[in-house]
C-alpha cells in the first residue's frame, strides 16, 4: 500500500513538471514514464501481457496523458510509413533474448545510429518505437522482466543524449505542436511527413550493427 502511494506521490510530481521548465531528472522521469505507458499500449495491442508494478496510469486528460497519446499517435504514423522497421526487431539484429546486458547494448547501440546526425521529435518517437519493439520480443520469448530494464534503459539514453535538447524545447510538451489536432483523425503535422526516407536510414542501422558483430 504504501508503495502504491508513494507512486502516486511521484507521479503528481511528475505532471506538475510538465507545466513548467523541467529539470533533467524529471525530464528523465517522464521518458521512462512515458516509455511504460508506449509500451504498455504497444503490447495491449499486439495482445501481449507485461506488469509493471511502478506504473502509473496518467490521469485522462492530463498533460501526461496528451503526450503520451501524441506520441502512440505519431508512432502509428512512422509505422504506417515503414512497417516492417519496428517488428521483429530481435531478429533483425539477431539478437538472443537471453540477458539483461545484451538487450540494452542493442538498443543504446540503435538509439545511438538514430541520433547521430542530429535530434528531431520524428526520431524520438522512432526511439520508442524500436523499445516498444523489442519489448514485444522480450514478452513473445517469455523474457518479461527485461522490458523493464528496457525502460531504465530508455531513462539513461535520454539523461546522457536527450535531457538538454528537452530542456531547450521546453519539455515533452513540445511534440504536442508535431499535430495540427489531438482528436481522432487528426492531419499530422508536416514533420511526419518528412520523415517517410527515415525508415531507410534506420534499416540501415540495423545492418550496421549487424555486421560489427
Amino acid at each position: 500500500m504504501e508503495v502504491l502511494r508513494r507512486s502516486s506521490v511521484f507521479a503528481a510530481e511528475i505532471m506538475d513538471a510538465l507545466d513548467r521548465s523541467p529539470t533533467d531528472k524529471e525530464l528523465v522521469a517522464q521518458a521512462k514514464a512515458l516509455g511504460r505507458e508506449f509500451v504498455h499500449a504497444r503490447l495491449l495491442r499486439a495482445g501481449l501481457v507485461w506488469s509493471a508494478p511502478e506504473r502509473v496510469p496518467p490521469a485522462p486528460g492530463g498533460r501526461l496523458a496528451e503526450v503520451c497519446t501524441v506520441l502512440l499517435r505519431l508512432g502509428d504514423e512512422l509505422e504506417l510509413i515503414r512497417p516492417s522497421i519496428y517488428r521483429n526487431v530481435a531478429r533483425q539484429l539477431s539478437l538472443s533474448l537471453q540477458s539483461e546486458s545484451v538487450v540494452t547494448e542493442a538498443f543504446l547501440a540503435v538509439a545511438a545510429q538514430i541520433f547521430v546526425a542530429g535530434i528531431t521529435w520524428g526520431k524520438v518517437v522512432s526511439l520508442y518505437l524500436v523499445a516498444a519493439g523489442l519489448a514485444a520480443d522480450c514478452v513473445r520469448q517469455a523474457q518479461p522482466a527485461l522490458v523493464h530494464a528496457l525502460v531504465d534503459c530508455l531513462g539513461e539514453f535520454v539523461r546522457k543524449t536527450l535531457a538538454a535538447w528537452l530542456r531547450k524545447q521546453g519539455g515533452w510538451t513540445d511534440v504536442l505542436k508535431c499535430v495540427v489536432s489531438s482528436e481522432p483523425g487528426f492531419c499530422s503535422h508536416w514533420l511526419v511527413a518528412a520523415l517517410c526516407g527515415f525508415g531507410r536510414f534506420l534499416k540501415a542501422a540495423f545492418f550496421v550493427l549487424l555486421s560489427d558483430r
